[in-house]
């Protein structure tokens, strides 16, 4: 299935999500785990587009307080269709912080999802968190 032009942007949350999913799972079966966080994000990266999704890399992710708008140089992995969230770890155990950053990104940028992915599992499912605002 590849989706071009506007077709993504017309996209809900959990459509984008699987799809997601499922290159994380090519990604993990092709090179395994055990690799560094940018080797993920930019396979992660490499497929999505090749899927005609719209991502960014390194996305900044402002914080405003009273106004001011504050830059404390927190970016997001990736950021596809505008959407959703992809927090890339290559760890031994996805720790509370991990989910803490990735609500935290997907709070401050408005959004009502977004995925934790830990690619240093030795099956993809069990580095799979998927993390909501308000819902």
């Amino acid at each position: 299935m590849r989706f071009r032009g506007n077709v993504g942007a017309k996209m809900i949350e959990n459509e984008i999500t699987g799809i997601i999913v499922r290159e994380a799972v090519h990604i993990h079966k092709s090179i395994g785990p055990g690799m560094l966080e940018s080797v993920y994000v930019n396979c992660l990266l490499f497929r999505l587009k090749k899927k005609g999704l719209c991502v960014r890399k390194e996305v900044a992710v402002p914080l405003i307080f009273e106004e001011v708008k504050i830059d404390c140089g927190y970016r997001a992995d990736l950021l596809v269709e505008e959407k959703v969230v992809i927090e890339v770890k290559s760890v031994d155990l996805i720790a509370p912080v991990h989910l803490a950053q990735t609500l935290t990104y997907i709070r401050l940028l408005h959004l009502k999802v977004g995925l934790l992915l830990n690619f240093n599992s030795i099956l993809m499912k069990d580095g799979i968190r998927r993390v909501v605002n308000n819902l």
